[in-house]
């Protein structure tokens, strides 16, 4: 059997692409490291200005900048624009990780421009977000959010990354899933009781805050691997 020659061209293209996979994570990493301690921001990008989560979250960002805290989100509109928009209004470092999507998405405009880095993939993004994060500020969000959640949970559980918090902000949208991680996945032992303890819930700036304040007496801010 041969092999289609379509298919000999992909083996070409795959190789080259390695290159440009490599691009992404020395700019990522080059630009990251030298911003200093942050934050990264996640939730939905369909939530316009009005809403009170858009407006939460300018404060909760404001309040990090305010703390020494830099702010990276996604890039994009709604609670990513949001985060953005507080660590702007407040002298912080506002970083944007964007990507091109086919629906969405063009980049705030309160991304500081030296901390915009644009990405083609999605996995280097993602590492971006984790390694220079010294906490995740998880906001009421879709798939995105959730996919970004559950990464981190898995890798800070399977000892890939040193623990740091995971701050989920909105009791009321998060308790579902919260009861059904302690009722079904929980009481099946498909986790354990401490995998729980790696989540933090939130309603106010302020919160958000003091559990920074009170992980980062006992541990100092770094890289998460």
């Amino acid at each position: 059997m041969t092999t289609p020659k379509n298919w000999q061209d992909r083996r070409v293209m795959d190789t080259w692409q390695i290159f440009k996979i490599m691009a992404e994570f020395v700019e990522g990493f080059e630009k990251l490291s030298k911003i200093g301690p942050c934050v990264s921001i996640f939730g939905s990008a369909r939530v316009k200005p009005e809403h009170p989560y858009y407006q939460l979250t300018v404060r909760i960002a404001e309040a990090l900048a305010e703390h020494g805290y830099g702010v990276i989100t996604g890039g994009g509109p709604g609670i990513m624009e949001a985060g953005n928009k507080g660590a702007k209004q407040k002298g912080g470092n506002s970083v944007g990780l964007n990507i091109e999507l086919p629906f969405e998405q063009e980049f705030n405009p309160y991304i500081d421009r030296q901390h915009l880095i644009e990405f083609d993939y999605f996995f280097v993004r993602k590492v971006m977000f984790v390694k220079y994060a010294q906490a995740f500020v998880v906001m009421p969000g879709g798939l995105g959010t959730l996919d970004e959640l559950f990464e981190a949970l898995t890798l800070i559980q399977t000892l890939k990354i040193k623990r740091f918090p995971i701050i989920m902000v909105g009791k009321e949208f998060w308790n579902p899933l919260m009861n059904w991680l302690k009722t079904t996945v929980l009481e099946n032992k498909f986790i354990s009781p401490e995998d729980l303890d790696l989540i933090t819930m939130a309603e106010e700036p302020a919160e958000v805050v003091d559990i920074l304040e009170q992980f980062y007496s006992k541990f100092y801010h770094r890289p998460n691997f």
